[in-house]
């Protein structure tokens, strides 16, 4: 439940300190990310997972994510998956922009995972 109580200082003391934790977050989410591109890649369920969701970060709306699958993949890939999407809270980059070669990738993500989208 979101607490109505807070106040201006409050909000502004943790919004500085998220700032302060951000290189941290954006280095763990990228480290994690190319972790998950290349298993994304591959043609196994959790690959299945790990394609949607970048699918649904990258544009959630085009590509929508039902959470839960979440639940389908290994600790240590439910993982990066968070670590992605903190990265991804304020972004400065859009997330395929922080792999090489990201538009082609995110292009076969498109191609492997929502087929659906490429007839459009």
């Amino acid at each position: 439940m979101h607490n109505n109580n807070r106040t201006l200082a409050t909000v502004m003391a943790e919004a500085q300190a998220h700032q302060q934790r951000l290189p941290a977050i954006v280095t763990a989410g990228t480290q994690a990310l190319h972790r998950l591109v290349p298993l994304a890649l591959r043609d196994t369920g959790q690959s299945r997972v790990l394609g949607r969701f970048l699918l649904g970060v990258y544009n959630g709306e085009d590509f929508p994510f039902e959470l839960s699958a979440l639940r389908g993949l290994d600790l240590p890939l439910f993982e990066d998956c968070l670590k992605v999407l903190m990265m991804d809270y304020t972004p400065d980059l859009e997330v395929h922009e922080r792999i090489q070669g990201g538009n082609q990738i995110w292009q076969q993500l498109i191609e492997r995972w929502a087929p659906e989208v490429v007839g459009e």
